[in-house]
């Protein structure tokens, strides 16, 4: 069962679950007295003009809330935010080639924005590369004595640069300017007297005297007679190191009219040079205080005629220059300065940087990379951007992936196509009802205004009744359902005069018994508070309660600077959340390199990350020496939250490093390339599955399959059977070898044998040792003689 309390100052409505609701608090509570102060509390708040509305019910409630509270309809004032585009050409898919034709690489080009007070809207925009779009190229050229080398390689350069540029367009026109220094001293030679006009007198046998900046050729589509024009000019010289390039690149911005710049162009204002540039400032030396007016001061000989009268332009002003004309400055510089140069360029939008060989013989290279470049980037800027308005980007570059923060695409070709997505918010209600800003990206013409419109009237206000028979009889107006009072009245139908004090009404302005009337920031009059003007801020209030500057503060700044204090509390803007609103919920400032948040080793709090793992540290975790791979870190958690056992799981650690998600699956499925998967043993031997994903809102999840794979038990009979037979084959093979040997031994013998016998000297047949048996008898009975 819902329920609802409330405080002496402000009652709040609980949700079902005992939960604050926001949005009735800020809208009901505060006692608003005018339909214009409750539109500014908050975009969800509503009014309620009907004029017998229900006593006591407010008429500042959420839209719902008043129809539930008898309110009808037609007599609620709910202003609702929208975005309406006004002029939404389509865009091209070709340049002109030449034709008359409109070319549209920006899509819408007109938006109205219709904002309550503290609200925001999303608009989108595309911006497409054109292919074979027209080039306007102005070569401007340092003609000190050191780029004299330089001079004559580029002679040729109007034929070669076209043949070059083909490739891209179609429709390419150069035009020629040079430049060295402001003719005065200390810049330039004074003495002797004929160096004025010859300062290369003792170098080589003349030069042109020292000239500011010099138009040559307006941008043309005839080669030969740029090539004509370059082959006609000649160096000269100038006394110190640094050259007054500066002048030149404001001077070929600026007067468009003498360049011939197109509308229907790519603009690349192409600047040479092997030296240092003067800056802002260092026209002092010559005692030039005026500082540059960024305006065209070309005379009729197409000379710079202010050189010596206004000091050289700060890098504020040319960006802003190079802005307004959308021209892409290209430093090709040779490698002693390219340093310096790449600094310029860091604070200079859309220039690039090329180093420059000795002789220029590899300019061309370097357009031709610098236009390439410039094409393959697109960068949105904004102009004229009100200050109650805040402005966040979010870019879908190539392969439809989104960026969150950013307002440029890189990596881009031509005729390819990226969005934006923005969000505009309004802080409170200006007095203007109406202001305009553009967004334009970088060196391109197409720009697209956004027209904005506050809406912190009521409709209802065209419709007051002043000295309302209602207001007592005329003693107030009628305006959107309730009196506003006239001087000297007060009370809901300004019925209380302030002259009929009484001492008994101080009860009325005490929320309860024993409390100082109107909180000490008013007095009481007629039973009703009159809330005091304060230096800081706003009250307001039944009792005077609420101010809107009494907030919690963060590092000096209120609701640190993220919020609207009212009556005590902070209403945190978008992405931003805690008491103080000094916790953002933004998660791309947490994103790492690898495109994991916290490189996976932590969780982001707050716009910045927690790093749990041991050993890792960093801005995003990135650092960590002795970590596992992400694969060996998870397997913890997976231990620990999915069976609840492990190192983590003892010593309770698992909620604390461990935020991920668990889900059970059958099988690990594509959930794209940023999952991981991973594989491990347990202490089973059992093989556990799982894989480690982080969704686009920062949330990491683990799948894990529902049961390891486990290996089944050795079959008895099987390995009885194999051992027995294994312990045969053994012994079999173990005879086989002992008979081999065996017979092997006995042939040796017989072998060794016969070569013995072989080397026996005698016969055989007749062995002189061999003695035949001898038996002699003797016949005791025989007596006779032998003969």
């Amino acid at each position: 069962m819902c329920r609802s309390w409330r405080s002496p100052f402000r009652q709040q409505k609980l949700g079902c679950h005992g939960n604050l609701h926001p949005a009735a608090s800020i809208c009901a509570t505060r006692g608003v007295s005018s339909c214009k102060q409750c539109l500014a509390i908050s975009p969800t708040c509503a009014w309620c003009a009907q004029e017998n509305l229900d006593k006591g019910a407010p008429r500042c409630d959420l839209k719902d809330s008043l129809l539930e509270n008898g309110c009808q309809l037609q007599h609620i004032e709910s202003p609702v935010s929208s975005v309406l585009v006004v002029d939404n050409r389509p865009l091209s898919d070709k340049g002109s080639g030449g034709q008359t034709q409109e070319i549209t690489q920006m899509s819408p080009q007109r938006v109205q924005l219709n904002l309550r007070p503290d609200d925001s809207k999303v608009f989108t925009l595309q911006v497409r590369q054109v292919a074979d779009y027209p080039v306007d190229i102005y070569y401007l050229m340092d003609l000190s004595n050191s780029m004299k080398d330089d001079l004559v390689k580029i002679q040729t350069l109007g034929t070669n640069l076209t043949e070059k540029m083909r490739s891209v367009t179609s429709n390419l026109r150069i035009g020629f300017g040079a430049f060295v220094d402001k003719p005065m001293s200390p810049y330039m030679y004074i003495t002797p007297p004929e160096a004025l006009t010859n300062p290369c007198m003792g170098i080589q046998s003349t030069c042109l005297p020292v000239f500011g900046y010099k138009h040559v050729l307006a941008l043309t589509d005839e080669v030969k007679l740029f090539n004509k024009e370059v082959q006609s000019q000649s160096v000269s010289r100038n006394r110190d190191a640094p050259e007054g390039g500066f002048d030149a690149i404001m001077q070929a911005t600026v007067c468009d009219e003498k360049i011939g710049w197109r509308n229907e162009s790519s603009h690349l204002l192409v600047f040479t040079t092997d030296a240092k540039t003067h800056i802002a400032l260092d026209g002092r030396l010559a005692g030039i205080v005026h500082p540059n007016d960024g305006n065209c001061h070309l005379g009729d000989d197409n000379h710079y005629a202010a050189s010596t009268t206004l000091d050289y332009p700060s890098l504020g002003l040319m960006t802003e220059k190079l802005s307004q004309n959308n021209i892409n400055l290209v430093f090709a510089v040779t490698e002693s300065v390219v340093d310096l140069y790449k600094k310029y360029s860091e604070l200079i939008p859309g220039t690039t940087v090329g180093t420059l060989s000795q002789d220029s013989s590899n300019v061309i290279q370097l357009i031709v990379e610098s236009y390439e470049k410039i094409r393959s980037k697109v960068e949105l800027e904004v102009r004229d951007l009100p200050e109650e308005l805040s402005l966040s980007f979010n870019a879908t570059c190539v392969n439809n992936e989104v960026t969150p923060g950013l307002k440029s695409c890189t990596g881009l070709k031509i005729g390819n196509t990226v969005s934006f997505s923005i969000e505009a918010k309004v802080r409170g209600c200006p007095n203007e009802r109406e202001k305009t800003f553009t967004i334009k990206p970088v060196g391109f013409k197409d720009t697209l205004t956004v027209i904005v419109r506050f809406q912190c009237d009521c409709e209802c206000q065209k419709d007051e009744v002043p000295f309302s028979p209602q207001c007592n009889g005329g003693n107030g107006t009628l305006s959107c359902g309730v009196c506003s009072c006239h001087a000297g009245w007060l009370g809901p139908h300004c019925e209380c005069s302030e002259e009929e004090y009484n001492p008994s009404h101080q009860d009325r302005c005490s929320p309860r018994v024993g409390a100082p009337p109107c909180s000490r920031r008013g007095e009481c009059v007629c039973g009703q508070c009159v809330c005091h003007n304060n230096d800081f801020g706003k009250v307001w209030g039944t009792f005077c309660e609420c101010d809107n500057f009494s907030c919690l503060r963060y590092k000096g700044e209120m609701c640190s600077g993220h919020g609207q204090c009212s009556c005590g509390d902070c209403n945190c803007e978008s992405d931003w959340t805690g008491d103080y609103c000094n916790c953002t919920s933004r998660t791309d400032t947490c994103m790492s390199s690898s495109g994991l948040l916290c490189s996976g080793r932590g969780q982001c709090v707050c716009g910045k990350c927690d790093c749990t793992q041991p050993g890792s540290y960093g801005d995003t975790c990135d650092k960590c020496p002795t970590c596992p791979d992400a694969c060996t870190f998870k397997k913890g958690c997976v231990e620990c939250k999915k069976f609840e056992r492990g190192p983590w799981s003892d010593d309770s650690s698992c909620k604390r490093i461990c935020r991920d998600e668990i889900e059970s699956v059958k099988e690990l499925g594509d959930n794209g390339k940023d999952a991981v998967n991973c594989t491990y043993k347990d202490e089973n031997g059992c093989v556990v599955r799982f894989q480690y994903h982080e969704d686009a809102s920062g949330k990491s999840i683990l799948y894990v399959i529902n049961e390891p794979e486990c290996p089944q038990g050795p079959d008895i009979l099987v390995v009885l059977l194999s051992v027995m037979g294994a312990i045969f084959l053994l012994g079999l093979v173990a005879l086989l070898i002992w008979k081999l040997f065996i017979s092997i031994h006995d042939r040796k013998e017989f072998s060794k044998f016969e070569e013995e016998r072989a080397k026996a000297k005698w016969d055989t047949a007749h062995n002189p040792l061999y003695k035949g048996a001898t038996s002699t008898f003797t016949n005791i009975t025989y007596k006779g003689n032998s003969d």
